[in-house]
């Protein structure tokens, strides 16, 4: 588990991780020299049992609310930090704010400088008691213990290691350990280079697991696969690592000057980053004006801030108070998982209490733009079993559906759960498994839905163009806009055994279908046949021809395919060859060959009487079909022919 430090700048939170842990977490210079904390700071404590906790220390200051809320996104037990000679301050209430928001469930009240206590007057530390039971009404800490401690002369510090331990033991109880079976999910807040080992990245480890053998990404912008070269807790080398553990990673092949804070470390394959999000929202009691439907603000989620448009679902305003559904467009991709936590700050602070408006939780990634009534169907969701989510998930990935790894980071279950889900519902058509390679699944109804559309699709194109003998596989994919042939294999096959469509080759259509001619179209066929019939073996290129029948190229290219698929035409390269002189011309060659044994280029020019520009495709073309076969600067018979 994770414990960190909140108050306001200068009430001693990083003295007070020193005297608990050993560790300076100061590392900047200018942290030194300032004597105050800009950036995030780690350590680690052993409690009086042997359990270790990282440490996480967090900047006080208005300034550096964006470094605090990316290293609270991690803490299961907060520490709320009270000068004795100061009390409650507006970073105080700002950082109770962002820990409730969070999702924090248990934390200590620490009164800091206990040793000037004594010059402060009699009863002073009972005020500063009622202070803050006070500001924690209604949140986590509303029952929390409070030990007054100084990291000056020692004391208290006792005390307080037993009522962290204490605290530790009722979030075992209440069942509020992180998930070890969910996907990985790890915040990137540090990133460094370390001599003879190359990019080494920090953070807590949200969700998951984390092994040596791992193949990972870093979202947004290193998709990977990347390999782990060595793990770290706490200074020490591991194998593995567990949710709710800070940890170190070496990773091979990463230049430090890509990584950021804001990226997080996920398992390859398994989880992209994000341009939208469906989330719970809750506003603040304290904020001074409601939230308009439509605002841009800030977000905080994982170790990221990004600026948002927040769309109110239903609502026209969010009151102070109140929470609704919203959707968050986002100004850059960001990685996240459901039931992550984010955070909403404003452009200017209240009054004594810092900028931050509200937060909540997310419920989908990269959903669909929602439109009036979404609200009910996220509140559906919100509280569907497995089964459901799935379905619903699936659906809303459409026709390019969802690998098993990709439901995984995004169904809120354990593997073994959602496998078992999957196994259930493809039995019951809610799911079909398009891709047993990948894993891949689409909805049952979207299915269906497709395969419907891929009829609509072929009647149309037999009305459009009723010349032709179907449509190209590819073809009829792409008007789909199916991304994946395997999916696109799974929707013809059904169609293909149930005979609701036929197969020639590459050509799909409907039975019976194709190669209708109205009385226009079979004129203009007698028209071109005629005109190349004339031309023999010297045809004109299809340009000259449609521009001579006044014809668009690419209906001269359709009558054209249609004669040669008829038998009337043989095409050469980009030429169309009447048929008959084309036999007429094998028959000469074959004779030729017959009594000379083979044929030089020369020698079938003269024979054919014909320019190169003819010559070298009916060539080709005769190699093609098998009756020559070049041999150096000669052809001679095979096959058949021979």
């Amino acid at each position: 588990m994770i414990v960190g430090t909140a108050g306001h700048v200068d009430h001693g939170k990083t003295s007070l991780v020193k005297a608990l842990t050993g560790i300076d977490t100061d590392r900047l210079p200018e942290e030194k020299r300032r004597g105050i904390t800009l950036e995030l700071g780690f350590a680690h404590l052993d409690l009086p049992s042997g359990k270790r906790l990282g440490v996480v220390d967090v900047p006080g200051h208005e300034r550096f609310v964006k470094a605090m809320t990316a290293g609270a996104g991690g803490i299961d037990l907060a520490l709320l930090v009270v000068a004795a000679d100061e009390g409650v301050m507006p970073q105080t209430r700002e950082h109770v704010d962002i820990c409730s928001l969070l999702g924090v469930r248990r934390g200590v009240l620490v009164v800091t400088k206990a040793d000037l206590l004594p010059g402060l007057g009699d009863g002073w530390l009972e005020l500063l008691e009622a202070e803050l039971r006070s500001l924690c009404q209604g949140t986590f800490l509303e029952d929390a213990p409070l030990v007054a401690v100084s990291a000056k002369t020692g004391e208290g510090l006792d005390a307080l290691k037993v009522q962290m331990e204490a605290q530790v033991d009722a979030l075992e109880q209440d069942g509020a350990v992180r998930s070890v079976d969910g996907p990985l999910f790890l915040p990137i807040d540090r990133a460094f280079t370390i001599k003879g080992f190359g990019c080494v990245v920090t953070g807590t480890l949200l969700s998951g697991r984390l092994s040596l053998s791992d193949e990972v990404s870093l979202e947004p912008g290193l998709a990977g696969p990347l390999r782990l070269r060595g793990l770290q807790e706490h200074g020490k080398a591991v194998e593995r690592a567990a949710a709710g553990e800070r940890v170190a990673v070496n990773l091979l092949g990463v230049e430090t000057s890509d990584v950021r804070r804001g990226m997080a470390l996920v398992r390859a394959g398994e989880l992209r980053a994000a341009r939208v999000l469906d989330v719970e929202l809750t506003l603040l009691p304290s904020v001074e004006q409601p939230l308009g439907r439509r605002t841009r603000q800030l977000i905080t989620i994982g170790t990221e801030q990004v600026e948002a448009v927040v769309k109110l679902l239903d609502v026209d305003a969010l009151r102070p108070g109140e929470t609704c559904f919203a959707q968050l467009r986002l100004a850059q991709p960001v990685a996240a998982v459901p039931q992550l936590r984010v955070i909403l700050r404003g452009s200017r602070a209240v009054a004594g209490r810092g900028a931050t408006l509200g937060g909540g939780r997310v419920l989908t990634l990269d959903p669909p733009r929602r439109r009036k009534g979404s609200a009910a169907m996220l509140k559906e969701l919100a509280a569907a079993d497995l089964e459901q989510r799935v379905g619903w998930l699936t659906s809303q990935a459409g026709y390019g559906g969802l690998t098993e790894k990709e439901l995984f980071a995004r169904a809120s279950a354990s593997l073994k759960e959602l496998t078992r889900t999957l196994e259930t519902s493809a039995a019951r058509g809610k799911v079909v498994l398009v891709d047993k390679e990948q894993r891949r699944f689409l909805a049952g109804p979207v299915l269906t839905a497709l395969q419907q559309r891929a009829l609509s699709v072929l009647d149309r194109f037999h009305v459009e163009r009723p010349e032709s003998d179907g449509v190209p596989r590819e073809e009829l994919r792409q008007r789909l806009g199916v991304p994946h042939d395997k999916t696109f294999g799974r929707v013809l096959t059904p169609l293909l055994e149930s005979k609701a469509i036929e197969a020639d080759k590459e050509l799909l259509r409907l039975p019976g279908r194709g190669r209708t001619y109205t009385e226009a179209a079979s004129s203009l066929r007698v028209e071109v046949q005629k005109a190349l019939s004339t031309a023999g073996l010297q045809p004109p290129l299809v340009a000259d021809l449609a521009s001579k029948l006044r014809l668009p190229v690419p209906r001269m290219l359709e009558l054209l395919q249609g004669l040669a698929a008829q038998g009337s035409l043989v095409r050469a390269g980009e030429l169309f060859f009447d048929a008959a002189a084309i036999a007429t011309l094998e028959q000469k060659l074959v004779a030729f060959l017959g009594e000379h044994g083979s044929i030089t280029t020369q020698q079938l020019k003269d024979l054919a009487g014909l320019s190169r520009k003819f010559l070298i495709p009916l060539a080709e073309l005769f190699d093609a079909r098998k009756v020559t076969l070049r041999v150096g600067e000669t052809r001679v018979l095979r096959g058949k022919s021979a």
